[in-house]
């Protein structure tokens, strides 16, 4: 089947991006998918800002202080170390939406959905905002250059460091996590070492340490100097010599970019044509611009049996709701309790593997609460789902609920609508030359990737006809609650 340029785009702009913004949708059909491409390419050329959510109170404390364990065990109280765990947790959370905004309203669409995979990579949970905000910024830098450089970047990161306890691994009491999953997760994937690699990898990582601030720090009098075999190179290897190790397996350019195909074009993979992917991506040196180029522009990519075959996370449903339907929500907490009931939380994955995918964002409650997110947004349903109420998942947010979000103290259920302001006008624009029997057809076009298996009938039985512009809303609504706009 001939597929035009306006479904090419949008499925374009949900794979290389999170969807089309409400003021895109008149250039969907204008261009080609390669041109499309270039434009987001060049939108996302220039360097992203540094994303700082610290509080000033955070910014005083760190301010000069370069040892952690001195800051908390000998110069805070009980009631001080209380109130830094919970300026970070807030910050964090800060963090969270500042990104999320970024997400939504940032041109650079290409850069943001690059960062948001690779944080799904070099998955991280820390709650210490500082470690966070420089694994964040490596990521959003590096999205869509060499990999290497960012393998690198991201294992001098304190966030990373702490979080797979190198700053336990010790030439006398080597620990060998860290070394572990850089193996594992990060290049080759499991079965492409062995447990010596690991061991010897492990002594080479000695050392490797951070401070408070999260500047790297090389502690040389804990670092193993002695010879080590890691993947049959032997020497008086350092970190970035096995680093360098591993990129030379052409098994982590297979690894990452089997992961890569798998989440921006079918989670059937095609084996023959990653392996060709593959070998592009690892002659090319690791450049990750050039490897997604090759997929983006590609006449397969574009095949009807990649469309609509995703299924969107959390984040990304969220994002592209918010993109076609331009918004203000008046509570900012209502951001963190959609992630947390719908199981993806920035900065919090559920483990070092990241989120899973795939089918697994869809149980007999998420369903559900996917297909109503619409009704909320449009102050048309209520949020009555009852998140669990764990203070290092919620980042402390069990402890603004109150703020207008609970029907009673000390109650966790959030039962009331959501406020949130939808510019109407601007998304109605977009139809304004559509005859008044096409505008069904014309919505439908608009928000889905598959054909909707809901008759057309069934959804005017819930439309509004009282007049045009209540019509378009009201089916939008009801057309981004059917099942088919959970796939992209």
């Amino acid at each position: 089947m001939s597929l035009n340029n306006q479904l090419k785009n949008q499925h374009l702009m949900w794979r290389a991006g999170f969807g089309p913004a409400v003021e895109q949708l008149g250039d969907l059909s204008k261009y080609t998918p390669r041109q499309f491409y270039k434009a987001l390419v060049k939108a996302s050329e220039k360097k992203p800002e540094y994303i700082n959510a610290a509080s000033n109170y955070l910014d005083g404390l760190y301010k000069g202080i370069e040892d952690a364990g001195r800051m908390q065990k000998k110069e805070m109280n009980a009631t001080d170390r209380k109130r830094f765990q919970q300026e970070n947790r807030e910050s964090i959370r800060n963090l969270n939406m500042l990104w999320s905004y970024e997400m939504v309203n940032s041109a650079a669409q290409l850069r943001e959905k690059m960062a948001f995979f690779w944080h799904g990579h070099f998955a991280c949970r820390n709650l210490n905002i500082y470690y966070q905000q420089g694994l964040l910024d490596v990521l959003r830098r590096n999205a869509l250059g060499n990999f290497g450089t960012m393998l690198k970047e991201v294992s001098k990161t304190a966030a990373m460091l702490n979080f797979l306890n190198n700053q336990q691994n010790k030439k006398d009491h080597p620990n060998e996590n860290f070394a572990r999953e850089v193996m594992e997760l990060f290049t080759l994937g499991r079965g492409n070492y062995t447990e010596d690699d690991i061991k010897e990898a492990a002594r080479a990582f000695t050392g490797w340490s951070s401070n408070l601030k999260g500047e790297f720090v090389f502690r040389r009098f804990q670092h193993d100097a002695g010879s080590k075999t890691v993947l049959g190179k032997t020497g008086n290897l350092g970190g970035e010599d096995v680093l360098d190790i591993l990129l030379q397996q052409k098994q982590t350019a297979r690894f990452i970019t089997q992961k890569i195909y798998k989440y921006f074009v079918n989670e059937n993979i095609d084996k023959e044509r990653v392996e060709k992917l593959a070998d592009k991506f690892y002659n090319d040196g690791y450049d990750i611009g050039k490897l997604m180029e090759e997929i983006f522009t590609s006449e397969w990519f574009y095949d009807s049996k990649n469309i609509g075959a995703k299924i969107k996370s959390p984040i990304e449903l969220m994002t592209g709701i918010q993109r076609m339907l331009p918004m203000k929500f008046q509570q900012d907490e209502a951001l963190m309790l959609m992630q947390r009931a719908l199981g993806q939380i920035l900065f919090y994955p559920p483990n070092v593997a990241g989120w899973p995918g795939g089918r697994t964002w869809i149980d007999s409650s998420t369903l559900m609460l996917r297909m109503r997110l619409p009704q909320m947004f449009d102050d048309k349903d209520e949020f009555n789902v009852n998140p669990k109420m764990d203070d290092d998942q919620m980042m402390g947010q069990n402890m603004k609920l109150n703020k207008g979000f609970e029907k009673g103290k000390g109650n966790a259920n959030v039962n009331r609508p959501l406020i949130v302001d939808i510019d109407w006008k601007l998304y109605n624009r977009n139809f304004e030359s559509v005859p008044r029997e096409s505008l069904m057809s014309s919505i439908n076009n608009t928000l889905l990737q598959v054909k909707s298996q809901v008759k057309p009938e069934t959804i005017k039985q819930f439309t509004d006809n009282s007049g045009r512009d209540n019509f378009i809303k009201t089916a939008t609504i009801q057309i981004m609650s059917t099942p088919e706009y959970q796939l992209c």
